[in-house]
């Protein structure tokens, strides 16, 4: 009874034995890398660009929101000095311009900066979809299981000495020195 007690219990450790050993070579030959977008992100030519863009197109709409705003100071200040010498009807009229005139800036704020981001976005999907490419290029050229990127992630912690950092193959894959 006991060597058949024994036997049943080698019968079922035996196979667990031998699977946590067998798994064990491919566990350690995972491989992992890590990436530091951002830093690509800021050299690359393209951004470069889409930044001065950004910045071209910002810089016109302040001035027309400077013109704006310049056009309505001096009809304010138009108004108060002649509000009290003009009839009633006339100072309504001008009250209601300057009210139209100040929900129009106010609108085409809105409008800019709705514009801006949409322009921001428009310009950046194509970057970046241009550095995930690179980034799935090398990882798989690499052969590494994942690329976690430092700059992107939401993950609290990644040991960057037990993955292969990628920052410069990726860079080399867009062409950037």
């Amino acid at each position: 009874m006991f060597k058949k007690t024994v036997f049943i219990i080698m019968v079922l450790i035996l196979p667990v034995s031998i699977s946590a050993q067998t798994s064990l070579p491919i566990v350690q030959s995972l491989k992992f890398a890590h990436v530091y977008s951002q830093e690509i992100l800021v050299i690359m030519p393209e951004v470069i660009k889409a930044q001065a863009d950004l910045q071209s197109l910002e810089k016109k709409y302040a001035d027309e929101i400077q013109r704006t705003t310049d056009e309505f100071q001096k009809k304010y200040q138009e108004f108060l000095q002649a509000m009290d010498s003009l009839p009633q009807n006339i100072s309504e009229r001008r009250q209601k311009e300057l009210q139209d005139m100040s929900q129009r800036s106010q609108q085409f704020q809105q409008d800019a900066q709705e514009t801006m981001q949409q322009k921001q976005q428009e310009l950046m999907t194509p970057i970046l979809q241009k550095l995930d490419n690179a980034i799935k290029t090398v990882g798989e050229a690499q052969n590494v299981i994942y690329v976690f990127d430092v700059s992107r992630t939401a993950i609290p912690y990644i040991n960057t000495t037990h993955s292969i950092d990628v920052t410069p193959l990726v860079k080399a894959e867009l062409g950037i020195k």
